[in-house]
Protein backbone atom coordinates (compact mmCIF):
# COMPACT_ATOMS: atom_id res chain seq x y z
CA UNK A 1 0.00 0.00 0.00
CA UNK A 2 1.73 3.69 -0.83
CA UNK A 3 1.42 5.89 1.25
CA UNK A 4 -1.23 8.04 -0.50
CA UNK A 5 -3.02 4.79 -0.16
CA UNK A 6 -2.56 4.73 3.93
CA UNK A 7 -3.43 8.30 4.33
CA UNK A 8 -6.60 7.74 2.81
CA UNK A 9 -7.71 4.18 4.67
CA UNK A 10 -6.46 6.77 7.95
CA UNK A 11 -8.46 9.25 7.41
CA UNK A 12 -11.59 6.68 6.39
CA UNK A 13 -11.07 4.89 9.33
CA UNK A 14 -11.22 8.25 11.56
CA UNK A 15 -14.57 9.23 10.04
CA UNK A 16 -15.80 5.85 10.69
CA UNK A 17 -14.57 5.73 14.35
CA UNK A 18 -16.04 8.71 15.00
CA UNK A 19 -19.40 8.05 13.04
CA UNK A 20 -19.31 4.66 15.65
CA UNK A 21 -18.71 7.02 18.68
CA UNK A 22 -22.09 10.02 17.79
CA UNK A 23 -23.86 6.63 17.06
CA UNK A 24 -23.25 4.82 20.52
CA UNK A 25 -23.96 8.25 22.11
CA UNK A 26 -27.37 8.31 20.61
CA UNK A 27 -28.15 4.96 21.43
CA UNK A 28 -27.78 5.85 24.69
CA UNK A 29 -29.58 9.02 24.90
CA UNK A 30 -32.60 6.67 23.22
CA UNK A 31 -32.33 4.54 26.79
CA UNK A 32 -31.94 8.05 28.95
CA UNK A 33 -34.82 9.51 27.29
CA UNK A 34 -37.34 7.03 27.90
CA UNK A 35 -36.64 5.82 31.30
CA UNK A 36 -36.22 9.46 32.39
CA UNK A 37 -39.94 9.96 30.99
CA UNK A 38 -41.27 6.81 32.41
CA UNK A 39 -39.28 7.27 35.84
CA UNK A 40 -40.01 10.53 36.19
CA UNK A 41 -36.13 11.67 36.35
CA UNK A 42 -35.87 15.25 35.54
CA UNK A 43 -32.18 15.72 36.11
CA UNK A 44 -31.97 12.53 33.51
CA UNK A 45 -33.89 14.53 30.95
CA UNK A 46 -32.01 17.56 31.38
CA UNK A 47 -29.06 15.57 30.57
CA UNK A 48 -30.07 14.25 26.91
CA UNK A 49 -31.18 17.69 26.25
CA UNK A 50 -27.29 19.38 27.23
CA UNK A 51 -25.99 15.76 25.57
CA UNK A 52 -27.87 17.18 22.20
CA UNK A 53 -25.19 19.99 21.77
CA UNK A 54 -22.15 17.57 22.41
CA UNK A 55 -23.80 15.27 19.29
CA UNK A 56 -24.10 18.35 17.05
CA UNK A 57 -20.60 19.47 17.74
CA UNK A 58 -19.29 15.90 16.98
CA UNK A 59 -21.61 15.75 13.88
CA UNK A 60 -20.13 19.15 12.51
CA UNK A 61 -16.86 17.77 12.96
CA UNK A 62 -17.30 14.77 11.27
CA UNK A 63 -18.85 16.89 8.56
CA UNK A 64 -15.92 18.61 8.40
CA UNK A 65 -13.70 15.73 8.01
CA UNK A 66 -15.74 14.39 5.09
CA UNK A 67 -15.30 17.56 3.28
CA UNK A 68 -11.58 17.43 3.84
CA UNK A 69 -11.80 14.09 2.81
CA UNK A 70 -13.29 15.29 -0.56
CA UNK A 71 -11.07 18.16 -1.24
CA UNK A 72 -7.53 16.35 -0.44
CA UNK A 73 -8.10 12.68 -2.22
CA UNK A 74 -11.32 13.47 -4.54
CA UNK A 75 -12.55 9.94 -3.94
CA UNK A 76 -15.02 8.03 -6.46
CA UNK A 77 -16.90 4.89 -7.12
CA UNK A 78 -16.86 3.13 -3.62
CA UNK A 79 -15.18 6.06 -1.62
CA UNK A 80 -16.92 8.24 -3.07
CA UNK A 81 -20.26 6.37 -2.17
CA UNK A 82 -18.96 6.02 1.41
CA UNK A 83 -18.58 9.95 2.27
CA UNK A 84 -21.81 10.58 0.06
CA UNK A 85 -23.47 8.34 2.41
CA UNK A 86 -21.91 9.78 5.68
CA UNK A 87 -22.61 12.88 4.89
CA UNK A 88 -26.53 11.60 4.24
CA UNK A 89 -26.02 9.90 8.09
CA UNK A 90 -24.95 12.83 9.51
CA UNK A 91 -28.28 14.58 8.81
CA UNK A 92 -30.69 11.54 10.03
CA UNK A 93 -28.44 11.81 13.09
CA UNK A 94 -28.98 14.84 14.05
CA UNK A 95 -32.74 14.22 13.65
CA UNK A 96 -32.75 11.57 15.85
CA UNK A 97 -30.62 13.82 18.69
CA UNK A 98 -33.13 16.71 18.51
CA UNK A 99 -35.88 13.96 18.80
CA UNK A 100 -34.71 12.75 21.91
CA UNK A 101 -34.34 15.97 23.42
CA UNK A 102 -37.75 16.83 22.25
CA UNK A 103 -38.86 13.63 24.27
CA UNK A 104 -36.39 14.37 27.01
CA UNK A 105 -38.09 18.00 27.30
CA UNK A 106 -41.67 16.34 26.84
CA UNK A 107 -40.83 14.40 29.76
CA UNK A 108 -40.15 17.00 32.32
CA UNK A 109 -43.39 18.50 31.47
CA UNK A 110 -45.47 16.10 32.49
CA UNK A 111 -47.20 16.12 35.50
CA UNK A 112 -47.06 12.74 36.93
CA UNK A 113 -45.74 9.52 35.27
CA UNK A 114 -47.32 7.83 32.57
CA UNK A 115 -50.70 5.24 33.23
CA UNK A 116 -49.81 1.90 33.21
CA UNK A 117 -51.94 1.61 29.55
CA UNK A 118 -49.86 3.95 28.33
CA UNK A 119 -46.24 3.02 29.81
CA UNK A 120 -46.58 -0.31 28.70
CA UNK A 121 -46.97 1.07 24.83
CA UNK A 122 -44.46 3.61 25.80
CA UNK A 123 -41.76 0.93 27.12
CA UNK A 124 -42.78 -1.70 24.10
CA UNK A 125 -42.86 1.32 20.96
CA UNK A 126 -39.24 2.21 22.38
CA UNK A 127 -37.72 -1.27 22.94
CA UNK A 128 -38.53 -1.76 19.22
CA UNK A 129 -37.53 1.19 17.80
CA UNK A 130 -33.87 0.78 20.12
CA UNK A 131 -33.47 -2.07 18.36
CA UNK A 132 -34.36 -0.84 14.58
CA UNK A 133 -32.25 2.13 15.20
CA UNK A 134 -28.75 -0.39 16.46
CA UNK A 135 -29.43 -2.72 13.26
CA UNK A 136 -29.35 0.22 10.97
CA UNK A 137 -26.29 1.50 12.56
CA UNK A 138 -24.68 -1.88 12.66
CA UNK A 139 -25.51 -2.57 9.22
CA UNK A 140 -23.88 1.22 8.33
CA UNK A 141 -20.88 0.78 10.19
CA UNK A 142 -20.56 -3.49 8.89
CA UNK A 143 -21.47 -2.64 5.47
CA UNK A 144 -24.07 -5.35 5.65
CA UNK A 145 -26.62 -4.74 3.05
CA UNK A 146 -28.76 -7.81 4.06
CA UNK A 147 -28.68 -6.56 7.74
CA UNK A 148 -29.99 -3.02 6.04
CA UNK A 149 -32.82 -5.03 4.33
CA UNK A 150 -34.15 -7.10 6.78
CA UNK A 151 -33.74 -3.54 9.23
CA UNK A 152 -35.65 -1.55 7.23
CA UNK A 153 -38.59 -4.49 6.76
CA UNK A 154 -39.23 -4.37 10.83
CA UNK A 155 -38.70 -0.65 10.74
CA UNK A 156 -42.12 -0.67 8.49
CA UNK A 157 -43.59 -2.84 10.87
CA UNK A 158 -43.35 -0.34 13.78
CA UNK A 159 -45.85 1.73 12.03
CA UNK A 160 -48.54 -0.17 12.84
CA UNK A 161 -47.51 -0.28 16.52
CA UNK A 162 -47.74 3.36 15.98
CA UNK A 163 -51.13 3.29 15.18
CA UNK A 164 -52.71 0.83 18.12
CA UNK A 165 -50.51 2.81 20.77
CA UNK A 166 -52.20 6.41 18.82
CA UNK A 167 -55.62 4.47 19.57
CA UNK A 168 -55.27 3.73 23.78
CA UNK A 169 -53.86 7.22 24.15
CA UNK A 170 -57.12 8.69 22.76
CA UNK A 171 -58.88 6.24 24.92
CA UNK A 172 -56.77 7.09 27.73
CA UNK A 173 -57.92 10.65 26.77
CA UNK A 174 -61.60 9.90 26.92
CA UNK A 175 -61.22 9.39 30.32
CA UNK A 176 -60.54 12.70 31.53
CA UNK A 177 -58.23 11.69 34.38
CA UNK A 178 -55.16 13.63 32.78
CA UNK A 179 -54.09 16.77 32.07
CA UNK A 180 -54.80 18.22 28.56
CA UNK A 181 -51.53 19.13 28.53
CA UNK A 182 -50.30 15.46 29.77
CA UNK A 183 -51.87 13.89 26.73
CA UNK A 184 -50.13 16.26 24.27
CA UNK A 185 -47.02 15.71 25.51
CA UNK A 186 -47.31 12.01 25.29
CA UNK A 187 -48.45 11.97 21.74
CA UNK A 188 -45.49 13.78 20.70
CA UNK A 189 -43.53 11.08 22.58
CA UNK A 190 -45.08 8.72 19.88
CA UNK A 191 -44.86 10.56 17.00
CA UNK A 192 -41.01 11.01 17.99
CA UNK A 193 -40.21 7.31 18.52
CA UNK A 194 -42.09 6.78 15.16
CA UNK A 195 -39.94 8.84 13.06
CA UNK A 196 -36.81 7.69 14.62
CA UNK A 197 -37.70 4.33 12.97
CA UNK A 198 -38.30 6.33 10.08
CA UNK A 199 -34.82 7.75 10.19
CA UNK A 200 -33.37 4.13 11.14
CA UNK A 201 -34.88 2.96 7.28
CA UNK A 202 -32.74 6.09 5.60
CA UNK A 203 -29.82 4.58 7.37
CA UNK A 204 -30.46 1.36 6.11
CA UNK A 205 -30.81 2.89 2.62
CA UNK A 206 -27.25 4.68 3.09
CA UNK A 207 -25.50 1.38 3.97
CA UNK A 208 -27.35 -0.16 0.29
CA UNK A 209 -26.19 2.44 -1.61
CA UNK A 210 -22.18 2.39 0.19
CA UNK A 211 -22.34 -1.35 -0.68
CA UNK A 212 -24.53 -1.86 -3.51
CA UNK A 213 -24.60 1.55 -5.55
CA UNK A 214 -28.45 0.85 -5.13
CA UNK A 215 -30.87 4.03 -4.44
CA UNK A 216 -33.61 3.90 -3.06
CA UNK A 217 -36.76 3.15 -4.58
CA UNK A 218 -39.63 5.48 -5.09
CA UNK A 219 -42.16 5.24 -3.07
CA UNK A 220 -45.79 3.12 -4.31
CA UNK A 221 -48.80 4.75 -3.43
CA UNK A 222 -51.72 2.70 -2.33
CA UNK A 223 -54.99 4.76 -3.74
CA UNK A 224 -58.52 3.48 -2.63
CA UNK A 225 -61.50 5.52 -4.99
CA UNK A 226 -64.97 5.14 -3.00
CA UNK A 227 -68.77 5.68 -3.20
CA UNK A 228 -71.18 4.06 -2.48
CA UNK A 229 -72.31 1.29 -5.44
CA UNK A 230 -68.61 0.88 -6.62
CA UNK A 231 -70.34 0.39 -10.70
CA UNK A 232 -69.80 3.33 -11.96
CA UNK A 233 -67.11 6.68 -11.18
CA UNK A 234 -65.04 4.55 -9.25
CA UNK A 235 -64.23 1.86 -11.68
CA UNK A 236 -63.59 4.50 -13.88
CA UNK A 237 -61.04 5.83 -11.10
CA UNK A 238 -59.35 2.51 -10.90
CA UNK A 239 -58.80 1.84 -14.05
CA UNK A 240 -57.05 5.07 -15.35
CA UNK A 241 -54.69 4.92 -12.49
CA UNK A 242 -53.98 1.65 -13.88
CA UNK A 243 -53.48 2.83 -16.91
CA UNK A 244 -51.32 5.92 -16.39
CA UNK A 245 -49.50 4.90 -13.30
CA UNK A 246 -48.57 1.17 -13.03
CA UNK A 247 -45.46 1.83 -11.58
CA UNK A 248 -46.04 4.42 -9.02
CA UNK A 249 -49.43 3.10 -7.45
CA UNK A 250 -51.88 0.54 -6.77
CA UNK A 251 -55.44 1.55 -7.21
CA UNK A 252 -58.57 -0.34 -5.73
CA UNK A 253 -62.35 0.88 -5.43
CA UNK A 254 -64.88 -0.37 -3.31
CA UNK A 255 -68.33 0.74 -2.45
CA UNK A 256 -69.98 0.58 0.91
CA UNK A 257 -72.84 -0.79 -0.34
CA UNK A 258 -72.05 -2.74 -4.05
CA UNK A 259 -74.10 -3.21 -6.95
CA UNK A 260 -74.53 -6.53 -8.23
CA UNK A 261 -73.92 -5.44 -11.97
CA UNK A 262 -71.22 -2.67 -13.40
CA UNK A 263 -73.20 0.10 -15.54
CA UNK A 264 -73.76 -1.23 -19.17
CA UNK A 265 -73.00 2.21 -19.99
CA UNK A 266 -69.57 2.17 -18.25
CA UNK A 267 -68.70 -1.05 -19.95
CA UNK A 268 -69.26 0.05 -23.44
CA UNK A 269 -67.75 3.38 -22.65
CA UNK A 270 -64.60 1.85 -20.99
CA UNK A 271 -63.55 -0.63 -23.82
CA UNK A 272 -63.57 2.08 -26.54
CA UNK A 273 -61.28 3.84 -24.33
CA UNK A 274 -58.83 0.73 -24.23
CA UNK A 275 -60.25 -0.33 -20.81
CA UNK A 276 -61.81 -3.76 -20.49
CA UNK A 277 -63.75 -4.10 -17.79
CA UNK A 278 -66.13 -7.32 -18.79
CA UNK A 279 -64.75 -9.20 -15.87
CA UNK A 280 -64.85 -6.48 -12.91
CA UNK A 281 -67.37 -7.02 -10.42
CA UNK A 282 -68.47 -4.41 -7.38
CA UNK A 283 -65.95 -4.81 -4.35
CA UNK A 284 -67.43 -4.24 -0.73
CA UNK A 285 -65.51 -1.86 1.77
CA UNK A 286 -65.42 -4.61 4.02
CA UNK A 287 -63.39 -6.61 1.56
CA UNK A 288 -60.98 -4.14 -0.02
CA UNK A 289 -57.78 -5.63 -1.32
CA UNK A 290 -55.07 -3.90 1.79
CA UNK A 291 -56.52 -2.85 5.14
CA UNK A 292 -58.24 0.29 5.00
CA UNK A 293 -54.82 1.79 7.47
CA UNK A 294 -52.48 0.46 4.97
CA UNK A 295 -54.13 2.51 1.72
CA UNK A 296 -52.34 6.63 1.72
CA UNK A 297 -54.73 8.00 0.31
CA UNK A 298 -58.75 7.08 0.13
CA UNK A 299 -60.74 9.41 -1.98
CA UNK A 300 -64.24 9.58 -1.79
CA UNK A 301 -66.44 10.43 -5.09
CA UNK A 302 -69.81 10.41 -3.64
CA UNK A 303 -71.03 10.47 0.26
CA UNK A 304 -68.57 10.74 2.91
CA UNK A 305 -66.48 7.52 3.27
CA UNK A 306 -65.72 8.50 7.06
CA UNK A 307 -69.72 7.51 8.16
CA UNK A 308 -68.49 3.92 6.84
CA UNK A 309 -65.31 2.63 8.24
CA UNK A 310 -64.77 2.18 12.04
CA UNK A 311 -62.20 5.17 12.55
CA UNK A 312 -59.95 7.18 10.39
CA UNK A 313 -56.12 5.90 9.83
CA UNK A 314 -53.68 8.35 11.80
CA UNK A 315 -51.42 8.01 8.57
CA UNK A 316 -54.17 7.91 5.56
CA UNK A 317 -55.05 11.65 3.63
CA UNK A 318 -58.82 11.30 3.30
CA UNK A 319 -59.94 13.38 0.18
CA UNK A 320 -63.24 13.85 -1.66
CA UNK A 321 -64.19 15.38 -5.17
CA UNK A 322 -66.92 16.02 -6.53
CA UNK A 323 -67.24 14.29 -9.54
CA UNK A 324 -70.11 11.84 -9.38
CA UNK A 325 -72.87 12.10 -11.79
CA UNK A 326 -76.76 12.66 -11.09
CA UNK A 327 -78.90 9.89 -10.53
CA UNK A 328 -80.46 9.60 -14.07
CA UNK A 329 -76.97 11.42 -16.06
CA UNK A 330 -76.03 7.83 -17.04
CA UNK A 331 -79.48 6.51 -18.80
CA UNK A 332 -79.90 10.08 -20.36
CA UNK A 333 -79.53 10.61 -24.21
CA UNK A 334 -76.34 12.65 -23.12
CA UNK A 335 -74.50 10.09 -21.33
CA UNK A 336 -71.80 9.44 -23.47
CA UNK A 337 -70.96 12.94 -23.23
CA UNK A 338 -71.35 12.69 -19.28
CA UNK A 339 -68.97 9.62 -19.38
CA UNK A 340 -66.43 11.86 -21.07
CA UNK A 341 -66.32 14.81 -18.88
CA UNK A 342 -66.08 12.47 -15.48
CA UNK A 343 -63.57 10.65 -17.42
CA UNK A 344 -61.76 13.85 -18.54
CA UNK A 345 -61.48 15.70 -15.02
CA UNK A 346 -60.99 12.26 -13.14
CA UNK A 347 -57.43 12.33 -15.52
CA UNK A 348 -56.72 15.34 -14.27
CA UNK A 349 -57.35 14.90 -10.71
CA UNK A 350 -55.32 11.60 -10.32
CA UNK A 351 -52.80 12.80 -12.38
CA UNK A 352 -52.35 16.07 -10.25
CA UNK A 353 -52.48 14.03 -7.26
CA UNK A 354 -49.77 11.35 -8.35
CA UNK A 355 -47.38 14.45 -9.03
CA UNK A 356 -48.25 15.73 -5.04
CA UNK A 357 -46.92 12.26 -4.38
CA UNK A 358 -44.30 11.62 -6.45
CA UNK A 359 -43.25 14.66 -8.22
CA UNK A 360 -43.27 15.87 -11.95
CA UNK A 361 -41.50 13.17 -12.98
CA UNK A 362 -43.89 10.13 -12.14
CA UNK A 363 -45.11 7.70 -14.58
Amino acid sequence: MTHYEQRLENDLSQIHNNVATVAGTIQQALKNAVYALLTGDNDLAYSVVLGDLAVNRAIRDIDRRCHAFVAQHHPSAGHLRRISSVLRLEIELERIGDYLASIAREAVQLSETPPDSVRKNIDFLADQVGKVLQSAIESFLDDDPELARTTKNAAYEIEQTYESTFTDLLNEGEKGTRPLRDLFALLIVFNRLARIADQSKNICEDTLFTVTGETKQPKVYKILFVDENNDSVTQIAEAIGHKAFPNSGEFDSAGWNPAENIDPALLGFMERRGHALDSVVASSLMSTAHEISDYHVIISLGGNVLDHIAAAPFHTIFLSWDIAPGPADLESNNAEKELEDIYNELVRQISNLMIALRGENVD
